[in-house]
């Protein structure tokens, strides 16, 4: 079930297109908990030339998903909106499985700590049942 449409997304994260990937929002729960989807489609330009042949969803694009999903959360807390949530830190990333055209990224993102103007998430994100992607990011929150 569709909590918040694309269209609804982009009024709380800065992101567009060509670097907006949430599709919707499933589930969120402010400062807390976000579940998001990404519909990867062989129209998108990447696939031009990651690779010729063999369509394949590159992995920073996987993380970068992963954090759009996660500043979901956190700028959707009183005193945030309005702002921007950068990446400050990736650590243990680990790429479990290829992600390609047709598939949908189902992005869970669990905020384990929060303080003041930062925050720590631990990002998985799947296909069907399997994760294909973990990784544990740092925010930062900051003006627009």
């Amino acid at each position: 079930m569709t909590l918040l449409t694309a269209t609804q997304v982009m009024e709380i994260i800065p992101n567009r297109y060509p670097i907006f990937f949430i599709d919707a929002v499933d589930e969120l729960i402010p400062g807390e908990k976000v579940v998001a989807r990404k519909n990867v489609t062989i129209n998108e330009e990447v696939f031009q030339g990651h690779f010729p042949g063999e369509p394949v969803f590159p992995g920073v694009l996987i993380v970068e998903s992963l954090a759009q999903a996660g500043s979901i959360p956190l700028l959707s807390l009183e005193g945030f909106d309005g702002k921007t949530a950068y990446l400050g830190g990736l650590n243990k990333v680990k790429f479990r499985k290829k992600v390609v055209p047709g598939d949908v990224l189902r992005l869970e993102v669990n905020i384990k700590k929060l303080k003041s103007n930062a925050g720590i998430g631990i990002g998985k994100a799947y296909v069907g049942d399997k994760v294909v992607c973990e990784c544990e990011m740092t925010f930062i929150i900051g003006a627009k």
